[in-house]
This record gives C-alpha cells, sequence and structure tokens, in this order.
C-alpha cells in the first residue's frame, strides 16, 4: 500500500524532491503543478535550456540513455521521487536504483522499462494480457521488414520500437514503401535504429486517448479514475489537434476503460497513463501506452478541473484528484516553421480574441519547421465549436526569426 508523500519546503532540509527525466511542454506542465504544491524539482533533458528547466529549481544536461551517466546524477541529487518523461532513458539503470532503494521511480521501473520500446509493451498487452491488438511482427533488418511486411500484409504501419511523437513512423501501401519505410524508420529512432515494428492496418472509425489515473484513496488504496475520452487527429504519426470529449458507444466506452485499466493494473504504480485505442462501432483495439501526460492531453489545461498534468502530480504524490470535466475543448498545434534559434512569436493578441481561446507557447530555444512550439486551447458549447475556435488561434500566431 502507499502512502502520501509529506511534503516540505523547497531548499531546505525538509524538501519534497522530485527530478523529471525529460523537461519538454509536458514536463514543464507537470513541473509547475508539482512547484505549486511547494515541490523542490530538478530538470533533466538532453539539451540546455529545454522548458522544464526554465521553471525548475535546478536543472542538468545530460545524455539519459548513459546508464553511468544517469546513475551518477540520480545518486548525488538523492530525489524522493524520479519521474521519467520520455522513453529514451537507460531504464536498466533506473531498475537497478529502485531496487537498491535509492529512488522510486514513476510508476515503476518495470513500467518505465515495457512501455520504453513498442515491443514490449506489445508483447506485455496482446501476448500476456490478451487485449485485442493489430497483428505485427518485429524486424532487425531490411530484409526481415519485407519478410514481416508480406506476412502482416498492406497496407501496415512500420514504426521504430523506440520514438516518440510519430518520429520515423510510415504508412505501406506495397511492396514498393519498404526501401524509404526502413531508412525513414532508422532515422527516428531516439536509440536503436535498427529494429522496428510492423503492424497491420485496422480500418478504424476513430481513434482515442483514455488517460487513466491511478491514485490513492482516502484509506490509502489505489483507485483507477478515467477521464473522458480524447479524440485527436494525427498526420505521419504526430498529434496536430485533439479534443475532448469525443463521442463514443457506450459499449465501446466501457471496452476502452477495461483495456486501459488491465493494461495500468499490470504496469502498477500511481500517476497518469495515456492509453492509445482505435475504435471502431461497438469494437476497441489496444494501440499504445504512456506512463506519463500524452501530448494529445494537453486539451485538458482547457477543458477539466484538474489538467493531466495536475493529475499526474497530485497522484505521484500520494493526493486525491479529480477528473471532472468542465467544458467541451480542443486543442491545436503552433509548429515552429523556420529552422532558426530564437524565433519570435506574433499574431498572439489576435489569437487571444478568439472567443473562448487561450495560448501556451513552450519556450523551446530552437525551432524547426516541424516543431512543436505552442498549443492552442479553446472551450465552447461543443467538440465542434472548440475546435474550430482552437484551430483558428493557431492560425493567428506566426513564427518569425529575428535575424
Amino acid at each position: 500500500m502507499h502512502t502520501p508523500v509529506r511534503l516540505g519546503t523547497p531548499l531546505t532540509s525538509t524538501a519534497t524532491r522530485v527530478m523529471l527525466l525529460g523537461s519538454g511542454e509536458l514536463g514543464k506542465e507537470v513541473i509547475i503543478s508539482l512547484q505549486r504544491l511547494g515541490v523542490e524539482v530538478i530538470a533533466v533533458d538532453r539539451y540546455p535550456d529545454a522548458p522544464g528547466h526554465q521553471v525548475a529549481h535546478r536543472s542538468h544536461v545530460i545524455d539519459m540513455t548513459d546508464a553511468a551517466a544517469l546513475t551518477a546524477l540520480i545518486e548525488a541529487e538523492r530525489p524522493d521521487l524520479v519521474v521519467p518523461e520520455i522513453e529514451a532513458i537507460a531504464t536498466p539503470a533506473l531498475m537497478a536504483l529502485e531496487e537498491r532503494g535509492v529512488a522510486r521511480v514513476i510508476p515503476t521501473a518495470r513500467a518505465a522499462w515495457l512501455t520504453m520500446n513498442r515491443e514490449g509493451i506489445r508483447r506485455l498487452a496482446a501476448e500476456q494480457l490478451g487485449l485485442p491488438t493489430s497483428p505485427y511482427r518485429f524486424a532487425d533488418s531490411l530484409e526481415e521488414l519485407r519478410q514481416a511486411c508480406a506476412e502482416v500484409g498492406f497496407p501496415c504501419v512500420v514504426k521504430p520500437v523506440m520514438s516518440s511523437s510519430g518520429k520515423g513512423q510510415s504508412r505501406l501501401d506495397g511492396p514498393a514503401d519498404v526501401d524509404a519505410a526502413w531508412r525513414y524508420a532508422a532515422s527516428g529512432s531516439r536509440v536503436d535504429a535498427g529494429r522496428v515494428i510492423v503492424e497491420g492496418f485496422i480500418d478504424f472509425d476513430y481513434e482515442i486517448t483514455q488517460l487513466t489515473v491511478r491514485a490513492l484513496d482516502a484509506q490509502g488504496n489505489t483507485v483507477t479514475r478515467f477521464c473522458e475520452p480524447i479524440g485527436h487527429l494525427q498526420v505521419r504519426g504526430d498529434y496536430v489537434e485533439s479534443w475532448q470529449p469525443h463521442p463514443m458507444p457506450p459499449e465501446a466506452l466501457a471496452r476502452a476503460r477495461d483495456i486501459a485499466e488491465k493494461v495500468t493494473d499490470e504496469l502498477g504504480g500511481l500517476g497518469i497513463f495515456g492509453v492509445e485505442l482505435f475504435v471502431r462501432g461497438d469494437m476497441v483495439w489496444f494501440s499504445e501506452v504512456s506512463p506519463r501526460p500524452h501530448d494529445t492531453g494537453m486539451v485538458t489545461m482547457a477543458s477539466q478541473r484538474q489538467s493531466e498534468f495536475e493529475l499526474h502530480a497530485k497522484a505521484i504524490l500520494g493526493l486525491p484528484v479529480d477528473v471532472t470535466l468542465l467544458a467541451p475543448a480542443a486543442s491545436a498545434v503552433i509548429y515552429g516553421l523556420h529552422d532558426a534559434p530564437a524565433i519570435a512569436f506574433e499574431g498572439v493578441a489576435e489569437a487571444l480574441a478568439v472567443p473562448g481561446a487561450d495560448i501556451r507557447l513552450f519556450g523551446k530555444p530552437e525551432s524547426f519547421q516541424r516543431r512543436r512550439m505552442g498549443v492552442a486551447l479553446a472551450i465552447a458549447d461543443n467538440v465542434e465549436e472548440a475546435r474550430v475556435r482552437a484551430k483558428a488561434a493557431a492560425a493567428r500566431v506566426r513564427p518569425v526569426t529575428t535575424a
């Protein structure tokens, strides 16, 4: 049984100290939520001045896939909780540290290890838990990829076993697409550039993110709570728009939550999980799970009483959570549109003039054409109008170079 973490005073001997491994836009919001509770936060990322670095008490820049460097940093800082916020981490080092009692990993070191690559979590869901998934194969070479695609059939999807935000993901409509998909997968992998998963294509009606929270109740028992389902639009596996709530038939919603609960129960620990699911009619298939806030869940900053970031912060500290939906809402991504450092943004005032709209600019120190640099949020009386407003607000923000 878990017990609530005692909350101290930052930068004193009583401090409750949390280390985030990964400090992008999602980590930044988790840090802000932790700061509001008086938690001392250490932000870690692979590049300097990451969004989370800008709001943490201390920051470090290391290669988090380097087990020795990661171990040394955690042993030096001795945080109460270690919170992985990205996949590219030396998770065996976290497992060793947790086993030695050096730090508690959120949700658990095993969960971080299983979900850091698509192979671990797919085998857990399909082979151990018996959940419905698309057909799949793994491949370690171009020749194995050709064979895997032939066995799964076309169309299919090829993804690196370790990547994030859709990087390296391709849809293949026939054998002529295989070579390019192999090269693209290698370019998009964060750790292992030589292994991919081939997934059979499911003709789904839509896909959702079922945010699932494992938190403590008043008696200290772990309970599972569900946010309203989030619909989202992806382009090459990268989220560009999301909305909440996504309408679902009662039977499909029940199946989605049953799948989400089975997966998260098996992973264990406390915190929020982003469970991705395909839906057709009343049928539901498991796709992926992230044991952390999900990019599509940024919509909850407008839609819910407690955003996914507040839910994560409170849950990992053993505090009560509230998944109440306040209003239909939507989010739309603001891209950098330039390959340049230190860009600026114009049109923010015009964006905020859109009824019900708000803006988050992440503060990333370098922009790329398709790098997510901000997000527009909007509420409305219904999801359709919220989507219109969010996209209108995002379109009014104009990234510009400062040269």
